[in-house]
């Protein structure tokens, strides 16, 4: 058996075929119903030519067709290209163009949008659902149909450890990229295998969950989308492990708690504040049962220390982790809160492997209590798609050795734990002090008007820079800048301070979370015209 993500998929289904896969909304998939389903719909489309190496596009919110969808791919070798959702149709030429998609899966109330932005080489088309709706491709085909024209044998060409996994970037402050990753490398980084203190493969590493026994599997709930990184790559891990995964269509905080009660729930994944923030409040101020969740693994976005905190208070017992890495990176580092431990203000201060150091803006590494740029070497991606250039900036040698550095700050402790920082592209300079949004967005968050709230640089005449602060008050609050600067004041050095306060209606983020720093920007700069 390969390193491959469809043969260790195969190789759980066969093992636990009754056992549920998949739940979303009302709907289940067992592993069996699974490969049943994924075997007709890679058999349709390699009747459409979609075959190894083909870039095939999904234009879904959360769904077991999502799913579905992926492992057909992935059977045939073809790349799964994930595509948000909330994309204007420009966005979406931007994606459909850079990805060179062949074909494409996506949701009938996306018709219009898919309609303006296709290109001419995406010659295949399924709808996820049952009608076409006006104005549709004429081309196009009904999912449920296609699946009914496909075998369901598992009858697939070898596949190789060597196959193509791609993960788009968000493009939180630049345009989307694609990760070129070795399948078996993006296993590898996402825990498949590895002892995480040394680095190094285990043997005999396969051993799917509680295989033979009557006890249930564990159930993961990804609360973020499968179309990003920290939902996808969480949830295929817990399928190879044989475990059930539980998918929200559309965030609801309420809606969450129930999920965790009815499906028994044992660990839960977030991204940040902009998650974590709202279900704590609404667990608070509904009537839950958790008491199966024990563990909160957040990622990709700021988790404030007081949101941690709120946790903790109602769940005693909980383990809380930070979850460091990126699509070019994968897994990189573990930090781990529970009762009684004290934050780190500044950033998620993580456990780190051998793999991983801190380095200069020449490449070369920095000892302890030194900002530089994260890099990390072992099992990296081979490139960004279709540009070398990014990809000789992101991807290079130090001392011989390959690391992969997607521009996270960071700084080596004298215990060999690692402070988080912030993304670099956003960090602000002002007057030759550099300023990371995350921890000033954190301080903010921790005062009793503020909901949510994103730093990011203004011009400034004399420093360069100053700090704005983009925020959105809870319900009937309307703090001024003098009472924010006063409240700041004994947690954050003056120059961190933001100059600016820009209140909103509604902090803008991306669907799984991550801030939106191109939007914050565009808020300062219309304010200031």
């Amino acid at each position: 058996m390969a390193y491959n993500i469809a043969d260790l998929l195969e190789h759980a289904i066969d093992l636990m075929p009754e056992r549920v896969a998949v739940i979303c909304g009302e709907r289940r998939r067992t592993f069996g119903e699974l490969e049943e389903r994924a075997n007709r719909l890679a058999h349709h489309l390699a009747a459409q030519g979609i075959g190894a190496g083909a870039h095939v596009g999904i234009y879904s919110r959360n769904s077991v067709e999502y799913v579905e969808t992926m492992t057909a791919l992935f059977k045939l070798r073809a790349v799964p290209i994930n595509i948000n959702y909330r994309y204007t149709a420009d966005e979406l030429g931007y994606i459909f163009d850079d990805a060179d998609l062949q074909g494409l899966v996506y949701e009938r109330q996306y018709a219009p949008l898919v309609a303006q932005a296709r290109t001419a080489d995406m010659q295949h088309m399924l709808v996820i659902d049952d009608e076409l709706s006006d104005g549709q491709a004429a081309d196009a085909v009904a999912y449920e149909a296609a699946l009914a024209t496909g075998s369901p044998e598992r009858d697939f060409d070898d596949r190789s450890s060597d196959d193509i996994y791609v993960i788009y970037t968000g493009g939180t402050t630049g345009m989307p990229k694609g990760v070129v990753w070795r399948q078996e490398d993006v296993w590898r980084v996402l825990g498949g295998g590895i002892d995480f203190a040394t680095g190094k493969p285990v043997l005999d590493e396969w051993r799917p969950a509680r295989v033979g026994s009557t006890a249930p599997p564990a159930v993961f709930f990804p609360i973020a989308p499968l179309m990003h990184g920290a939902g996808q790559w969480g949830a295929l891990g817990a399928w190879c492990a044989g475990n059930t995964v539980l998918l929200l269509p559309k965030f609801d905080a309420a809606e969450i708690w129930r999920l965790i009660e009815q499906e028994k729930v044992n660990r839960v994944s977030i991204v940040g504040d902009a998650m974590a923030r709202p279900m704590i409040e609404a667990y608070r101020h509904g009537e839950h049962d958790a008491v199966t969740m024990q563990a909160l693994t957040s990622s990709a976005a700021v988790f404030s220390p007081t949101v941690k905190e709120q946790f903790l208070d109602s769940f005693p017992g909980l383990v809380i982790r930070d979850a460091i890495g990126s699509s070019e990176t994968g897994l990189t580092g573990i930090g781990v809160s529970g009762t009684g431990v004290a934050q780190n203000t500044e950033g998620p201060r993580v456990h780190i492997d051998a793999a991983t150091i801190v380095i200069d803006d020449h490449g070369r590494p920095v000892p302890a209590g030194v900002v530089g740029r994260m890099a990390r070497s072992g099992q990296v991606p081979l490139r960004y798609h279709k540009d070398p250039v990014k990809s000789a900036a992101a991807f290079i040698e130090v001392a011989g050795v390959r690391y992969a550095v997607p521009g996270d700050m960071a700084r080596l402790e004298e215990d060999g734990t690692m402070t988080m920082l912030g993304r670099g592209s956003g960090c602000i300079n002002s007057g030759g002090e550099k300023i990371f949004p995350e921890e000033v967005e954190a301080a903010l968050k921790a005062h009793p008007a503020v909901f949510d709230a994103l730093v990011v640089g203004a011009p400034d005449a004399r420093f360069g820079q100053r700090v704005a602060a983009v925020v959105q008050c809870r319900d009937g609050e309307r703090p001024e800048l003098a009472v924010l600067d006063s409240f700041l004041r004994p947690r954050l050095a003056g120059y961190k301070i933001p100059r600016e306060l820009h209140l909103v209606a509604e902090v803008r983020r991306q669907p799984s979370g991550k801030p939106d720093y191109r939007w914050a920007q565009s808020v300062v700069l219309e304010a200031r015209s």
